[in-house]
């Protein structure tokens, strides 16, 4: 029986029903967009299609929406269909309180009802059937997010007038909290300048375009009563905030005419805020939107291990062909819905042979693997480098594929990031004339006190933070210049650094790269906007790489969770030009090795 001819066609991951399928809206969820997702998008057909729509989402990776599977932790969620369909919007558990006696209605205006049935379901989340609740915002979440209005679905939002008071003491200046306090400011003007908007009843957060918000916008048109503890400062605008919360809580704690009971919760990105809060009987969250994951550990490592039966089941359904160098093997079963186009299956047993692969193609019930390249043999090192385990060799594969344009390698210190892109790079440039320079860009930000201003140019004020590069290059250089002698290695470096050129981060907007191999280290110091923005100034035939340890991040306000690295990741994966690895063991030295696993 002839051998199935080697596949034509990448990463073809719609089913053959799914083509006929009408026609729906995209699901980029933009900040600047506020276009729900129709109907189709939440009823989905067929299992492929499901798939088809995950990686479509997470390759755009231009939406700020997080995928509902890693929203924020819930406490209490009676109302939620599903516990993976949490939002920003977490249960809470209400505080206990006698019920004072309740000022006049005309105090603060009525509560919005539950978001109208009419509104259309996000694909993969369950609408919540629960009463909706009253939100207060910290200054800071304003701050922090400018859409973030819009990110409570069916729920209530109260803003205390030392809120917008706080919010015209930031518009000034040209850091990123003064744009967003500006942003922020013509977002609430752009609300109560909508029509039919009254301001004593609520303002309609859907007015604006964004269907996704059910719920209403109140602010604090008349004081409120409350009474804080003697020792809490009353003139300052925090206690004032708890103080609003309160009297909130107090007035919304039972049913009453025109006022149906509500829970009140704080929102506030400050923590000693959220603790004073607790301390007081008040129900307090962080904002969780800006997280992509809410656990590391749920980051996408890239590669996945086949279960020791994997031939044994398989067998009977596995095609395979010879291509070139390459093997092809044509799979199907129940672990093919968790596969991502280019990612890394591996199968390693005692007394069999190994096999290494990356899944080309998903079609249907089937993927296709594809064998790997060997760079740890001596025959294909790059640039003087040869591969040491498993996934470094995976990432040796992504660096040194023309079709992948974008990739991301995490990992501990050691484990051969910069040394492995670096190769790679000169290569691919010096070799192989695929790209015509490298491009090298970092984050500045440093580990302790700031040793103040850098004198020099744009390429020598970044010298000292590419001390990794210098490293890097240092080794490269010594491992390539075999027996040429002095002058030789001095004409080899000579060469490799008209190559490479360092560029500051700070002025990478409006630039377009053009045949040019991007390197962004220490890229976990980043936010997601300064990563969509670094991402974007690819122009054709350029390939951007991305490096960086989770565990190590300097910026302030940076987690894990919400780390540009980690937005990047996430939203790539699956995408049949991108690909990432987590490179898991350390080879730099064994004090290095030991001193990450301890330390």
């Amino acid at each position: 029986m002839p051998l199935p001819p080697a596949p034509t066609k990448r990463a073809a991951l719609l089913s053959p029903d799914a083509h006929d399928a009408p026609a729906r809206s995209s699901h980029r969820g933009t900040r600047r967009s506020g276009e729900s997702r129709t109907d189709s998008a939440s009823t989905s057909g067929s299992q492929p299609l499901e798939l088809f729509d995950r990686n479509e989402a997470d390759a755009v990776g231009g939406g700020t929406e997080v995928a509902p599977a890693t929203r924020g932790r819930s406490k209490t969620a009676p109302s939620r269909g599903q516990e993976r369909n949490q939002e920003r919007s977490q249960e809470h558990r209400p505080a206990a309180r006698s019920e004072p006696e309740a000022p006049p209605p005309a105090y603060v205006p009525a509560p919005s009802q539950v978001a109208a049935p009419q509104a259309p379901a996000r694909t993969k989340r369950a609408k919540s059937n629960g009463p909706a609740k009253l939100f207060v915002l910290d200054t800071n979440v304003l701050l922090h997010d400018p859409m973030c209005l819009f990110r409570f679905e069916e729920h209530d939002i109260f803003l205390p007038m030392i809120v917008l008071e706080e919010l015209d003491g930031h518009k000034k200046g040209t850091t990123e909290v003064a744009r967003n306090g500006r942003q922020t400011s013509r977002t609430l003007d752009a609300l109560a300048a909508a029509q039919d908007a009254d301001i004593a009843k609520g303002l309609k957060l859907d007015t604006t375009g964004h269907r996704e918000a059910g719920g209403k916008l109140f602010f604090q048109t008349a004081p409120l009563d409350y009474s804080l503890p003697i020792s809490l400062p009353q003139g300052k605008a925090d206690n004032q905030i708890l103080g609003v919360v309160q009297a909130l809580r107090d007035l919304y704690a039972k049913d009453q005419p025109g006022r149906p009971k509500q829970e009140v919760v704080l929102v506030s990105k400050d923590i000693n805020m959220r603790v004073k809060a607790r301390a007081l009987g008040l129900a307090a969250d962080d904002y969780q939107n800006d997280k992509t994951l809410e656990d590391g550990d749920l980051l996408y490592a890239g590669s996945l291990a086949l279960p020791p039966d994997f031939w044994t089941r398989q067998s009977k359904t596995v095609e395979s062909w010879q291509s070139g160098s390459n093997t092809f093997y044509r799979v199907s079963g129940p672990l093919v819905p968790n596969l991502y186009i280019n990612q890394f299956v591996y199968f390693e047993a005692p007394g069999e042979p190994s096999m290494y692969a990356r899944v080309t193609e998903i079609r249907d019930k089937t993927a296709v693997f594809k064998t790997l390249k060997d760079y740890s043999s001596g025959k294909n090192a790059v640039w003087g480098v040869n591969t040491r385990n498993r996934e470094q060799n995976f990432a040796m594969n992504l660096l040194m594929d023309p079709e992948v344009d974008f990739v991301t390698l995490t990992g501990t210190a050691g484990t051969g990031k910069t040394l492995m892109a670096l190769a790679s790079g000169l290569t691919q440039v010096l070799d192989d004339r695929r790209y015509t320079e490298i491009i090298m860009t970092r984050a500045t930000v440093s580990v302790g006190e700031d040793i103040g201003f850098l004198p020099g140019t744009e390429e020598e004020k970044m010298g000292p933070w590419m001390g990794a590069l210098d490293d890097n290059l240092e080794f490269l250089a010594k491992g390539d210049g075999g027996g040429a002698g002095e002058w030789g290695r001095a004409a080899t470096n000579e060469l490799i650094r008209s190559r490479i050129k360092v560029k500051s981060m700070n002025f990478m907007r409006g630039r377009t790269f053009l045949n040019k191999y991007v390197i962004i280290d220490e890229a976990q110091n980043l936010t997601p906007k300064q990563m969509k923005t670094l991402i974007t100034r690819a122009g054709p035939g350029t390939k951007i790489i991305c490096m960086g340890n989770l565990a190590q991040i300097d910026t302030p306000y940076l987690t894990e969770g919400s780390s540009g690295l980690t937005f990047a990741v996430d939203k790539f994966k699956g995408w049949p030009h991108g690909g990432h690895i987590t490179l898991a063991r350390g080879e730099r030295s064994r004090l290095a090795d030991f001193a990450s696993d301890v330390l």
